[in-house]
């Protein structure tokens, strides 16, 4: 009997060791968490939305590009070895009338793009790939899909193709925009995409007459939702800390973060800020994981008194890379604490919120979180945005709580500029300074802060005290963009404190300032640093003044005291310190 020939003893061992073999793969798959299962024809045709079919006749296809299966999907894994034992006597009663692969009959197989379905055949498949085969010959009938298969689909890979399919199918952006490719990595986010793209539809037919059609919607949200992003993504190599993620997954995570950002901080976030703060976050090269690890080992070890803040010029460089060319201030984080005086503040970031076309971010801070809906505070965000809509500017108010300096420092990292109203300015006294929430603002703070104990309407002559120090070439750097773009006249005042060291100051000063074809009038001085700032705005009628934040270590500045806690006491002009 068959059964009982050699060649059939012999082929049932060969499907005794491919069994052996498929038992192994699944523990490797089990422990890797990768797919090893073929794919369902059936399943494919119908989540990819088959448009038609084109029968291409016999050709030669490569066995590794057969990636599923018309009805023996569940019999073979991935690499058609058998997965289970009933099927051993056909599988050697096929191999055993085998003399010679050249022997057998061409398979029926579907094609989907680049990937094959076997519709008849699957025995012979898994014995020509158990005899190491390359290619095999195969009836071949194509199926039409929006979105096309791989030899290296596996069934996480199907998954995303088959939503993608339905996504296109939604939207039809395929049609009204053939350049648009959105390869996702993570199953669940297309929907994700068809409700941005709904939404940006709804904003655009608020905007006419009559509804946008749905393609066009969809045509209109790649070019101006979707491309602008990935420009920065592109522009900042953000991918590079997401190796094994694509554009497309950035910029829903991007959206994400924004919509996120919004609902906790009370405030729009611009995308390249959320895109920002997403790298810092979830950035998955090792640099990125090792720097979260130490800021982490350094806020539990680190008390708040010896926390220095960011490093001088931090914050000019991340905005040179996140901003467009145009405007410094884009945000403006303006505390309110509802006092008469505090309103100031916010007149001074108006004035300043118009030249350059600014963000306004008001900020008011509880004591507790029962205040959230008390009248007085319902009163102050109304006031707010009353100023911002009559002078013209975008404003929105948020609401926090907590230590004042704390919360400040924590949220001024979303704005480009911090303005308050300066009412406790530092004490000469070691403990108030130890104490004082204004010198710990300060200190800490990732933004330039600007006091205003008056507000002024005049913003036309400015005075840079410059000493050289890293944070000092951040105000002068200021000071630079000012005269350009708002053509005020500067003055740069650099003091010699020890008539034996020479004064270079002016002569740096001057040199970067030329670079920048920025004319100033230079001025020296002797003695007191404080003393003769406070001297120069009196006689040169100053309107603001720049200086660098503090210099020393924070405990030491808090003991000594400095230059700018004498300046802040006594001078009635606009103080901008920068890091």
């Amino acid at each position: 009997m068959e059964t009982e020939s050699p060649r059939y003893r012999i082929a049932l061992d060969d499907f005794r060791r491919a069994r052996r073999k498929a038992a192994l793969q699944e523990i490797i798959s089990w422990v890797t968490g990768e797919s090893n299962t073929l794919l369902s024809f059936e399943e494919a045709r119908k989540r990819l939305n088959a448009s038609g079919e084109e029968v291409h006749g016999l050709q030669e296809i490569p066995l590794k590009a057969i990636i599923g299966s018309v009805g023996r999907y569940a019999d073979f894994n991935r690499n058609f070895l058998p997965r289970r034992d009933i099927q051993s006597s056909r599988w050697a009663r096929v191999k055993s009338v085998l003399r010679d692969l050249d022997e057998m009959p061409p398979i029926q197989v579907y094609q989907i793009g680049e990937a094959y379905f076997v519709m008849d055949g699957n025995h012979r498949v898994s014995i020509a790939r158990e005899r190491g085969a390359k290619d095999i010959k195969a009836y071949v009938t194509e199926i039409h899909t929006k979105v096309p298969l791989t030899p290296e689909t596996d069934f996480n890979d199907f998954i995303l193709k088959a939503e993608y399919a339905e996504f296109l199918t939604n939207t039809k952006i395929d049609e009204s925009c053939p350049q648009a490719e959105l390869s996702i990595t993570a199953p669940g986010r297309y929907k994700f995409l068809e409700t941005h793209i709904a939404h940006h539809r709804q904003q655009m037919n608020a905007d006419k007459d009559e509804e946008a059609p749905p393609k066009e919607a969809a045509c209109h949200w790649y070019h101006e939702v979707y491309l602008p992003v990935i420009k920065v993504i592109r522009k900042r190599g953000i991918l590079r800390g997401f190796p094994k993620r694509t554009e497309t997954d950035l910029f829903v995570w991007i959206a994400e973060h924004q919509e996120k950002l919004h609902e906790d901080l009370g405030w729009s976030v611009n995308a390249d800020v959320a895109a920002t703060d997403l790298v810092d976050q979830r950035g998955e090269t090792i640099k990125q994981t090792l720097k979260r690890i130490a800021e982490k080992i350094r806020s539990v070890i680190l008390p708040p008194i010896l926390e220095p803040g960011p490093a001088p010029g931090e914050w000019r460089k991340q905005h040179i890379t996140t901003h467009d060319i145009g405007g410094l201030f884009a945000n403006i984080l303006v505390p309110i604490n509802g006092e008469w005086d505090s309103w100031k503040a916010l007149e001074q970031a108006i004035l300043i919120g118009k030249r350059e076309e600014s963000h306004l971010m008001g900020l008011h801070i509880l004591r507790d979180k029962d205040e959230l809906e008390s009248e007085s505070t319902k009163a102050i965000a109304e006031r707010f945005e009353t100023h911002c809509q009559e002078a013209g500017l975008i404003g929105e108010f948020a609401l926090d709580h907590g230590r004042v300096s704390s919360v400040i420092n924590k949220r001024a990292r979303w704005s480009d500029l911090v303005i308050l109203h300066l009412a406790h300015p530092p004490q000469p006294q070691i403990t108030s300074r130890l104490g004082s929430g204004i010198h710990s603002l300060i200190q800490r703070c990732p933004r330039p802060v600007l006091t205003v104990p008056e507000n002024t309407e005049k913003l036309e002559r400015f005075l840079v005290a410059y000493d050289g120090s890293p944070k000092a070439n951040e105000s002068l750097y200021m000071a630079a963009y000012f005269a350009g773009r708002w053509k005020t006249s500067l003055s740069v005042l650099s003091v010699v404190e020890n008539k034996n060291k020479p004064s270079w100051q002016a002569h740096r000063a001057k040199l970067y300032l030329d670079t920048q074809n920025i004319s100033a009038r230079f001025i020296k001085r002797e003695g007191s640093v404080a003393k003769s700032i406070l001297e120069v705005v009196k006689e040169e009628e100053i309107d603001l003044i720049l200086m660098g934040g503090y210099s020393r270590k924070p405990v030491t500045e808090a003991i000594l005291g400095s230059s700018l806690d004498e300046v802040l006491r006594d001078t009635r002009k606009p103080v901008l310190i920068c890091r």
